[in-house]
Parts: structure tokens; C-alpha cells; sequence
């Protein structure tokens, strides 16, 4: 085990997680990028991967997708909840029909999506692993929060705010790099809700002060003005907008400022967010769940422990530990619950109640 190293500090190999690169890699491995593209990353916080995933990488995925959809589907229309199971729609628009049914269609999906198959050979894909080790070194394990988002037109439920990811999580996540790879399922652009970022962000190793929550929703946020204060963001240079083709990425680290753009478009904008850190530091998850390890230089046959990874929902361990009420025991109504809550929330001042806030509870009075 290597010591705590906090942003600024310096040891003999990294001089420093989220600016600074490691070594450039010799020969280099399938899936790798160019050293000047890694030394990018560093410098700017985020790097945009071109024609990284084949159609058959990424296909598979889709698929899965539809299967979910069909399924929530399944259980809306048996609860009376929703006018038909709009078989006819497509992927890009079956689950907005839903969601004119029944408000909260997106958040039910969001909520209590498990990782299918594809989901899990596109996260241990060897290609992307190369990739992570030019970024975190030969030992990469995945970060316990994955997300599918489930970003329908105009709605505000799924609107995400500036924010760094490392708010969302422990202290102990702020010394080290996280990396995250933005995976869109179409080609994302400014009408459909692609990535902003502010590039520079990260360079003061800090995490600047948010509030809960955005809106509606369980988001918390951070406002532009402590982005330029605490994070030395130019907001007149820095703000960058970025459209993603379907088989690219972004990768982006724990500390860069980012956010959505609105869906304005008439499609889903389907996403996935991976992650992807040393298993030597700490997952930041609250003692929660660890990660899952697909990489270790001692072990060139190592399997991912799957079953074991899978035996903790975040979610649902969330809502018993973190909700003021108990979670329904009823699976029907349990199924049909929009309310989010978690540790996160604790995290920041509370500024804005709303549904998903006022069933937050830090452990007292229950």
C-alpha cells in the first residue's frame, strides 16, 4: 500500500493525481492513446475519445436497454399507471411516451436499473483497462456508482447542474483520481442534452462548496460563482460545450466541473457513466460497497468478482439507512416510488426542499 497522497503532494512516481501524468507508456497496448492525449486529459480535465467503440461494443448495450424499458413497461401498464406498453415506439422514444402516462417514468428506470451483460463487458472491455493504466497505473478496479441515464425531452427530472462528482461522495475520494468514461448511445449533441465541462476545474486539487438540490431533483449544485472563486474558473474561456458521435466518450476526472445540457430534442439522449479507480485508495462510497477489481499485475487471469460486486445495491441500501420512512414492503409500490435520497445529501446545506430532500434523514430521530 502506497501512502495518502492529497492534491499538491507528491511521491516519487505521481507527483500529483489530477494534473500531472504518469510515465508514457511503451509499447503501447490496444485501446491506449497517445501520450499527448493522456497529457491532455491532465491539463485540461477531460478528453474527448473519437471512434473509440465498435458497433458491436456498443449494440449490445442498446439492446439491454429495450429490455429495461420493456420491463418498466410491463410493470406500469399492469398498475394501471400508463395507457399502453407503446410496443410500437422505438428505443428513442418508447419510455417518453411513459413518461407522458406517468410523471417519473425516467427516475423509476434510473432507480432500480441492475447492470445487464453488456453493461459489464463494456465496463471490463481490455481496450478501455489499457486505457485506465496509462491513467491509474497496472491496478484498475470499477468505482461502485455506475449510472444509465435516462434523459427524455423537457424534463427537468433528469436535468443535471454543474457539479463535481467528488461532492456526491466521502472526503476520503478527494485525493485521488477517479476517472469516468461518458458514454453516449446516439450521437450527442447541444439539442439532446450533451456534456458541458469547465476545463481548468480540477487544477486546484479542490472541491468547492454545493447545495441541495436542484429543482426537483436529488442533484446537488454547484453555482458558477463559486466555480470562479474557489476553482479559478475563466467562466468566459473555460465553459466548454461537447458534442459526443455515437462510439465515442468523454473521460473526465472526479474533480472537473460538469453538467448536462437540456434534452430539447425528440429523443431519449441515452447515457451510460462508468468509473474506474486504483483499488489501492479508498472508493469514497461511505463504507458502503467497494469496487470491483479487473486488473492486477500479480494476477495476469483475474476474473471479476461479479456475483460479489452485485450482492450490494447502493440504492436499495440507501433507502433503508437514509430515508426518514421504511421502504414499502409491497414490491407493487415499491416499484412505482420516484423518491431518491442519500448520503450525499447530508453532505451540503440544504436550500431548496423538495421530495427526494424531505425524505433524507442523517440517522436521527428514527
Amino acid at each position: 500500500m502506497t501512502s495518502h497522497r492529497w492534491p499538491g503532494e507528491s511521491d516519487a512516481v505521481h507527483k500529483e493525481p489530477f494534473t500531472v501524468p504518469p510515465p508514457a507508456v511503451s509499447p503501447l497496448k490496444p485501446g491506449m492513446l497517445p501520450h499527448r492525449d493522456i497529457e491532455t486529459f491532465f491539463k485540461e480535465g477531460y478528453l474527448l475519445v473519437k471512434d473509440y467503440f465498435t458497433p458491436e461494443e456498443l449494440d449490445p448495450c442498446r439492446k439491454d436497454i429495450e429490455l429495461m424499458v420493456d420491463d418498466l413497461a410491463q410493470k406500469l401498464f399492469k398498475a394501471g399507471k400508463v395507457k399502453s406498453l407503446y410496443q410500437e415506439y422505438g428505443l428513442f422514444q418508447r419510455l417518453t411516451r411513459l413518461e407522458e402516462d406517468f410523471t417519473g417514468a425516467n427516475v423509476l428506470l434510473f432507480k432500480y436499473q441492475k447492470m445487464p451483460p453488456a453493461f459489464q463487458a463494456l465496463w471490463s472491455n481490455p481496450r478501455i483497462l489499457n486505457l485506465m493504466e496509462q491513467i491509474l497505473g497496472p491496478e484498475v478496479a470499477g468505482h461502485p456508482t455506475w449510472n444509465l441515464r435516462t434523459k427524455t425531452p423537457r424534463s427537468a427530472a433528469v436535468d443535471i447542474p454543474w457539479h463535481q462528482d467528488s461532492a456526491y461522495m466521502s472526503k476520503d475520494s478527494y485525493d485521488h483520481m477517479i476517472a469516468t468514461a461518458w458514454i453516449p448511445f446516439l450521437d450527442a449533441t447541444p439539442e439532446n442534452g450533451t456534456m458541458q465541462f469547465a476545463r481548468y476545474g480540477h487544477r486546484s486539487g479542490r472541491v468547492a462548496r454545493h447545495e441541495c438540490c436542484a429543482g426537483p431533483t436529488w442533484y446537488i449544485m454547484l453555482h458558477e460563482a463559486d466555480m470562479k472563486e474557489t476553482l479559478d474558473v475563466d467562466l468566459d474561456k473555460d465553459i466548454v460545450t461537447v458534442p459526443v458521435p455515437y462510439g465515442s466518450f468523454v473521460l473526465f476526472n472526479n474533480l472537473i466541473p460538469h453538467r448536462s445540457l437540456q434534452n430539447v430534442s425528440q429523443d431519449v439522449r441515452w447515457s451510460v457513466d462508468l468509473r474506474w479507480q486504483s483499488p489501492r485508495h479508498s472508493y469514497g462510497f461511505y463504507d458502503i460497497a467497494q469496487g470491483i477489481v479487473f486488473r492486477h499485475p500479480d494476477q495476469p487471469d483475474l476474473q471479476p468478482k461479479w456475483k460479489e460486486f452485485f450482492a450490494v445495491d447502493r440504492k436499495e441500501v440507501w433507502a433503508r439507512k437514509y430515508a426518514k420512512e421504511i421502504p414499502p414492503s409491497s414490491p407493487s409500490m415499491k416499484d412505482l416510488d420516484t423518491r431518491i435520497t442519500g448520503p450525499w445529501i447530508g453532505n451540503w446545506e440544504i436550500v431548496q426542499h423538495n421530495d427526494h430532500t424531505r425524505l433524507f434523514s442523517n440517522m436521527t430521530g428514527r
